[in-house]
């Protein structure tokens, strides 16, 4: 696997016939979608360019909103419509990867919803959500992205993985492996919640 396709990631469909892409590299994305290199990640079939999806403001952690208007697609096999999302962003969420994974640090360190909401000046009720839709089986499947992706990429890290307190501190710390593996194999400076969120796929949290 070349690392074009280790930077793009598909998520669930949002409906019957609109896939969500997430990819690291937006401008790399752009020009494999320009030359017909991107494959539809359910049929294979070769994507086409198709507009762009509604633009949107996203909220940044320094509290600064970044505008973003996601490229559309459209499968010339399956005829679906793919939505190739920046990594750091999240489908479906008002704030930034970095925003969010923030959150998810503080929360793995201790600190309750209301100190955090304070923190990074979001409201209560976002941030109790946000911790909600981090526990369980979405903190599980988020340790095993971690995890394998430090496999692929460096398993010599994963011997440096050290247990948590937590289950969400052990999967935190297996993605930050994963960054650094990542970091390690191809050089790459971008940050590390948006190479979070490409291996996790745009779903740090269970889905709303």
């Amino acid at each position: 696997m070349d690392r074009r396709e280790r930077d793009r990631h598909a998520a669930p469909p949002c409906e019957e016939t609109t896939v969500v892409i997430i990819v690291l590299d937006v401008e790399q994305a752009e020009a494999d979608l320009l030359a017909g290199a991107l494959t539809c990640p359910h049929c294979s079939a070769v994507l086409r360019p198709w507009s762009s999806a509604s633009a949107r403001r996203i909220r940044q952690h320094d509290g600064a909103s970044r505008l973003v208007r996601p490229r559309r697609a459209r499968c010339s096999g399956c005829q679906a419509t793919q939505v190739l999302v920046p990594a750091w962003c999240l489908p479906r969420r008002a704030d930034a990867a970095e925003v969010i994974g923030a959150a998810l640090v503080a929360k793995a360190r201790g600190q309750g919803y209301r100190t955090i909401a304070r923190d990074l000046g979001r409201p209560v009720s976002t941030v109790r959500r946000w911790l909600r839709a981090a526990r369980g089986d979405q903190v599980e499947w988020l340790r095993c992205q971690g995890v394998r992706r430090t496999f692929e990429l460096d398993q010599d890290l994963l011997a440096g993985l050290v247990p948590q307190a937590t289950a969400l501190g052990d999967a935190l710390c297996a993605l930050a492996a994963a960054v650094l593996a990542w970091r390690r194999r191809f050089a790459g400076h971008a940050e590390a919640w948006t190479v979070i969120g490409a291996f996790a796929a745009g779903r740090l949290l269970a889905p709303p």
